[in-house]
């Protein structure tokens, strides 16, 4: 277990309801659960349902049923992001107030062709640490008067953040605290890697990063506890800290429970739930078995 200092520390399991859990979500409640008692420290509860269209009321019942089940306890209530869309209106237009905020028309479409040709002319187009193509800058170069008019105009937009000159503003290089199953130590912040992130999409409020972000330092979390997959995201996390001036919590980003196929496990592609494998008979001391916590 990893050593704290004396003030009592704050955890946070924080799964979308858009599907059942599956073992890696196991292995991540039990652990900022054990985490979380090691230390003599507190473990919340976060439903992370920005996406209005996927996330479903009867996903949020089955996540407390199957943390229940594996014997994981939090503090009530949880929090719903959902419920606090207006605290991340409220940060976007800090940032837009700022200036390191613009408004981005380019479609998913509009992207996918613009980078085929720049490929088609022989310029290899950058991609972030997830694989996707760097946002290109065309809207970055727009004048103020060309944005308003496209605003006006009620064009489909979102928001994204001027990481060039986000991190001009800054001024300095920046770290997080690791201790996890990856690189440890005072680990270098490259959010420069991610090119112009999303803020706020036009079809679904908030962002992972931006909500992510001020939910962590509104709920007092002081230890990050999550998949090895959100390890280089902590570069943009700790940009939107400083920005915002929140405080920057202690990361420990774990090992990933893979498939027979080597990838990690998801929802999306319909990997055996927890609730699957309590009708086969199994128990939470099963999983926690499974999931190397035995």
């Amino acid at each position: 277990m990893t050593a704290f200092d004396n003030q009592r520390s704050v955890f946070r399991f924080a799964p979308s309801p858009n599907g059942r859990l599956h073992l890696g979500h196991a292995l991540s409640a039990l652990l900022n659960q054990d985490m979380a008692n090691a230390s003599g420290g507190r473990l919340l509860l976060r439903i992370e349902d920005i996406d209005l269209s996927r996330c479903t009321p009867e996903f949020e019942a089955a996540i407390f049923e199957d943390l229940d089940w594996l014997g994981v306890s939090w503090e009530k209530p949880a929090r719903r992001q959902s419920e606090h869309l207006d605290e991340y209106r409220q940060a976007l237009q800090r940032l837009i107030d700022l200036g390191l905020a613009y408004p981005a028309f380019m479609s998913r479409g509009e992207v996918k062709a613009f980078v085929s040709k720049a490929e088609q002319q022989g310029r290899p187009w950058p991609c972030d640490p997830d694989g996707a193509p760097i946002y290109p800058p065309l809207d970055r170069l727009r004048s103020a008067a060309e944005r308003e008019r496209l605003l006006s105009d009620h064009h489909r937009h979102a928001w994204r953040l001027d990481i060039g000159k986000a991190t001009a503003e800054l001024g300095r290089r920046l770290t997080w605290a690791e201790t996890g199953d990856g690189p440890k130590g005072s680990i270098a912040a490259r959010p420069e890697d991610w090119g112009d992130i999303v803020l706020w999409r036009s079809d679904a409020p908030s962002s992972y990063h931006l909500s992510v972000t001020l939910d962590d330092a509104l709920q007092g979390v002081t230890h990050v506890v999550r998949g090895l997959d959100l390890f280089h995201a902590t570069a943009v996390h700790r940009l939107l800290q400083e920005l915002l001036g929140l405080p920057a919590p202690a990361y420990h980003h774990h090992r990933l429970i893979l498939g027979t196929d080597g990838r990690k496990l998801s929802k999306s592609a319909g990997d055996t739930a927890l609730a699957a494998l309590r009708a086969q008979g199994l128990t939470s001391a099963d999983v926690r078995r499974l999931v190397g916590l035995a």
